[in-house]
């Protein structure tokens, strides 16, 4: 079985959603379509401008996520890489209220049947868990 874990925290004084994200590098380079050229761009110091683009644009491509039906970008804070799993948190903004959060995860789907894609969301007091999978690539939350 081939996973990636997500979690969505939201952190209400703020109005940001904090977003831990964990993949195997090698299933993200076979993902995004990166070329073996640019694989050897690729620098994971949290710094490097080319591999923060090619990493957020990956995300921004197959996660999304939607408040109160609001689509929101995510912005890569950092990332490491070690046995090739990379770990990244990014932020997500948002205003307001939650009401509902549907969060679409596409990471992997186009490459393995039994992609299983897990997540966590948890926003105040609520807090439930999903797995997503090539079937079922979307799940919506609601907060009340």
């Amino acid at each position: 079985m081939h996973v990636s874990l997500m979690s969505i925290d939201y952190v209400q004084d703020r109005n940001i959603f904090n977003v831990f994200l964990r993949v195997y590098f090698d299933d993200l380079l076979l993902d995004s379509g990166i070329e073996s050229g640019d694989q050897k761009k690729l620098v994971f110091s949290g710094s490097d401008a080319f591999t923060r683009k090619v990493i957020s644009d990956y995300v921004n491509n197959r996660i999304m996520l939607r408040v109160n039906n609001r689509q929101i970008n995510a912005e890569l804070v950092n990332m490491e890489l070690s046995d090739n799993e990379l770990r990244m948190n990014l932020i997500f903004g948002s205003a307001g209220k939650v009401n509902s959060i549907t969060v679409k995860n596409l990471i992997m789907t186009s490459l393995y049947n039994d992609q299983a894609n897990m997540i966590i969301v948890k926003v105040n007091d609520f807090e439930e868990g999903a797995r997503l999978t090539v079937q079922e690539t979307e799940k919506r939350f609601e907060i009340n």
